[in-house]
């Protein structure tokens, strides 16, 4: 405990908040989109044939502290995971994604396959001391809440970007659950469908919106929704 106690952060940065809508679509609403955003917004150029695949792995508390938050529409709280992008384990991201009065930051650091691993394999002793605050502070909630990898949560997804606004529109589809798996390492890892078929349109941009970008998302009948990928992979418990 004492060593928790010790921990100091690092010198607080400028935060930067960004906006978030998400949107529940159908097949048809894909293809609509598809085209629309090919013709004003380029495809992400770290997509592979357009597209990623990827595979995180949540945490959260025996209490379900993350799950039941988002559930109640708490307005402030966070969700730690850790993640990589089409099979390729060399680069592997730490994640702490808050969101407070609808509005969402993302703080990230790299972690090497040995760290993911000793991590999900709950071997957290090495974080305190690895010099990068966003590990220290799992670590600490690790020991402190009991936080621990709770789900493997894979999808698709077509990502575009545009630079005024520091626009990102993505179309995610294909959400699969690793339910009580935590081996996101293990290529082999059987996930299953999480439950219907969801495909979900997310917008997420910095101080505007440029009006070209909300023309070419807007579709009728489509609404804002509270939509998580996690929730949603924890359908089976």
């Amino acid at each position: 405990m004492t060593e928790i106690v010790n921990y100091l952060p690092a010198p607080a940065q400028t935060v930067h908040y960004r906006h978030e809508w998400k949107h529940q679509i159908n097949g048809m609403d894909r293809a609509v989109l598809l085209a629309r955003l090919s013709a004003v917004m380029q495809r992400d150029s770290h997509a592979i044939n357009g597209v990623y695949r990827i595979r995180s792995l949540y945490f959260d508390t025996p209490g379900d502290k993350a799950l039941r938050e988002k559930q109640d529409g708490v307005n402030l709280r966070e969700k730690f995971r850790m993640r990589y992008y089409n099979g390729d384990t060399e680069y592997i991201v730490l994640e702490k994604k808050s969101k407070v009065n609808g509005l969402c930051v993302k703080d990230s650091c790299r972690l090497t396959g040995d760290e993911a691993r000793r991590i999900a394999d709950g071997d957290i002793s090495w974080m305190l001391q690895s010099g990068r605050p966003l590990c220290a502070e799992l670590y600490c909630k690790m020991k402190g809440q009991g936080l621990r990898p709770r789900t493997i949560v894979d999808y698709t997804r077509d990502p575009f970007v545009f630079e005024p606004g520091n626009v990102r529109v993505t179309i995610d589809y294909d959400i699969r659950t690793g339910d009580f798996r935590t081996d996101f390492l293990n290529p082999g890892t059987l996930t299953l469908p999480a439950g219907e078929r969801v495909i979900l349109l997310e917008v997420k941009w910095d101080a505007f919106l440029p009006d070209v970008i909300r023309d070419a998302v807007t579709l009728p009948g489509r609404h804002v929704t509270a939509f998580s990928k996690y929730e949603q992979c924890r359908i089976y418990g």
